[in-house]
């Protein structure tokens, strides 16, 4: 334990000491060189300096990394096979939009074949060229006034994508649920968690067409992206 020295107990040991020779009193100058209150105005400065630094580089910092993230916004207009036009669209593209989401800066368009369109209804494909099967894309179909049961949604559309069965097949976990826009239109959202990759999927019907959604990566690609792919799955909808 610290010992506490108490300032009479200092004054009665200097007391019982041998009187020395009077000391003559000390100059008083360099006692007035040195103000007394200007460290402590420094100091304060210094910290209200750096606390309002502090503040400044605290609401200046992105909350979360999406900010480091930009994106382009997609219109697309589900033409039909007889009516592509192909890569690129028309200058009219924004106004005839059915359907829109975003694509991170730096990902490539990918042309899709009137054969494509035709087989199982892609109309439009972006990916991410360090690492191609890193992508999104859309399908649809026509003559769907509503939604049918979940389930049943989502075997129809591995119908017609081989990589979705398998993804399915192999799956650890396939999690459903429903949500709903502002105007109150019904969306299904899928997400598959497979050996190999990972999969959200969100499906919807307007203008009497299914509309479906995909964003597909690979295991080590969803794990280092994740939030920037569950951040272009959630801006789909659809338009007009």
């Amino acid at each position: 334990m610290a010992t506490i020295f108490s300032p009479s107990a200092v004054l009665s040991s200097s007391s019982s000491t041998t009187p020395k020779p009077p000391l003559t009193s000390p100059p008083t100058k360099p006692h007035l060189t040195i103000p007394p209150s200007k460290s402590p105005l420094n100091l304060a400065t210094t910290v209200a300096a750096t606390a309002l630094a502090t503040t400044i580089l605290t609401t200046s910092t992105p909350p979360y990394s999406l900010a480091d993230t930009t994106y382009k916004l997609y219109y697309g207009t589900a033409a039909s096979a007889a009516n592509y036009g192909g890569y690129g669209g028309n200058s009219d593209k924004k106004a005839s939009a059915e359907y829109i989401y975003d694509v991170p800066e730096g990902w490539k368009e990918k042309q899709v074949s009137k054969i494509q369109k035709g087989t199982n209804g892609t109309d439009s494909e972006f990916y991410n060229p360090k690492k191609k099967s890193e992508k999104e894309y859309l399908t649809f179909l026509e003559g769907f006034p509503r939604l049918a049961p979940k389930d049943v949604i989502l075997n129809n559309l591995a119908l017609s994508d081989v990589d979705l069965q398998d993804l399915i097949a192999s799956a650890e976990s396939v999690n459903s649920e429903e949500r709903k826009d502002e105007k109150g239109q019904l969306y299904y959202v899928y997400e598959i968690d497979g050996i190999g990759g990972h999969s959200l999927i969100s499906v919807t019907c307007a203008k009497n067409k299914l509309y479906a959604h995909f964003v597909n990566a690979p295991n080590p690609e969803w794990n280092k992206d994740q939030e920037t792919l569950r951040h272009i799955h959630e801006s789909f909808k659809t338009v007009g």
